[in-house]
């Protein structure tokens, strides 16, 4: 069921999207696990792109918020005013109040405006004046950043990045994927002919069947013993948080169940660990000095874990 329905909407967005089968795999694992997703790379990669196939293809409201150093909280999450008609306050939404919300270049915003997000990504909820709104199930932040551009940005503070469940990059296409951007964008836009394939109500079904995927206790260990490693490496300041444990268990679930499995291998816990694990590490400054990338030192960490070689 969860493996067809991901089928159906992978196939849908890549009428939009050409290439680019690992991030759409991930972000389908995202949209499961009701997590959300930053996404680092330069401009004009197909980051917007993604995030309204997404959308589109799920059946889901979206609204897009241009973080500006401008914006003010008020502008994300809405406010109250007093309506003289009815000499009453009412409360006018802001556009985070979506199914799914691309936060654009949200590094630009000052650290309150992008505090703002916090709530609404932990708790599925906003306070405006004292009162509290729900947001629609599901909830996905899309978020992007420009790692190139860094003059009048804003770096996010560790605990609105620990609340991203994944971090992705969409990288440069291939000549031939080029070549088929060009002739699908040649006439018209196909997004704007992108029909839903399902529904919020199935889809929020779908995310109670990935809890109901089986992890064997030696995978659980694994994923376990491989958080642990980044708390404990040399060239790590600060490991990953028990938040990312629980992120990695999740993500593992839904990509089983992805890939058409009832029960997760100790493979989906490496592939995905640079995913979700690399923004959540600190490295020391001798560290970055070299040169050496976080991913890099992710994967060595991961190699130093014993693989248990009977998960089933």
């Amino acid at each position: 069921m969860i493996a067809q329905v991901a089928a159906r909407v992978r196939e849908n967005i890549q009428k939009v999207i050409v290439g680019k089968e690992e991030v759409i795999e991930l972000a389908l694992v995202a949209v499961l696990c009701e997590g959300h997703i930053l996404v680092e790379d330069v401009p004009g990669i197909g980051k917007t792109m993604l995030a309204r196939s997404i959308a589109a293809s799920l059946g889901c409201t979206f609204r897009r918020i241009q973080f500006t150093p401008d914006l003010l909280p008020s502008d994300v999450t809405g406010i109250s005013y007093f309506n003289q008609k009815l000499h009453e306050f009412e409360f006018r939404p802001g556009p985070v109040i979506s199914q799914v919300v691309l936060a654009d270049e949200i590094n630009r915003a000052t650290p309150r405006t992008q505090s703002a997000l916090l709530e609404a990504m932990q708790e599925r909820q906003i306070t405006v004046d004292g009162v509290t709104y729900p947001l629609p199930r599901p909830f996905l932040v899309l978020a992007t950043q420009n790692p190139i551009e860094l003059e009048g940005t804003f770096p996010l503070p560790e605990a609105q990045v620990d609340r991203f469940l994944m971090r992705l990059l969409m990288g440069y296409p291939t000549r031939e994927e080029e070549h088929a951007i060009l002739l699908r964008f040649e006439r018209e836009d196909p997004l704007e002919e992108l029909e839903p394939v399902t529904n919020p109500e199935e889809l929020i079904e779908l995310q109670r069947q990935v809890r109901q995927v089986r992890v064997e206790d030696t995978v659980r260990g694994y994923i376990v013993d491989v958080v642990r490693a980044t708390r404990q490496h040399s060239e790590v300041e600060l490991g990953v948080s028990p938040r990312g444990t629980l992120a990695l268990y999740k993500c593992a679930q839904a990509l089983a169940a992805v890939r058409g499995r009832e029960y997760v291998l100790p493979d989906d816990v490496k592939l995905l660990a640079p995913y979700v694990l690399t923004h959540r590490i600190l490295v020391s400054p001798a560290v970055r000095l070299r040169g050496r990338q976080l991913t890099d030192v992710l994967m060595d960490i991961v190699a130093t874990v014993p693989v248990p070689v009977e998960a089933l």
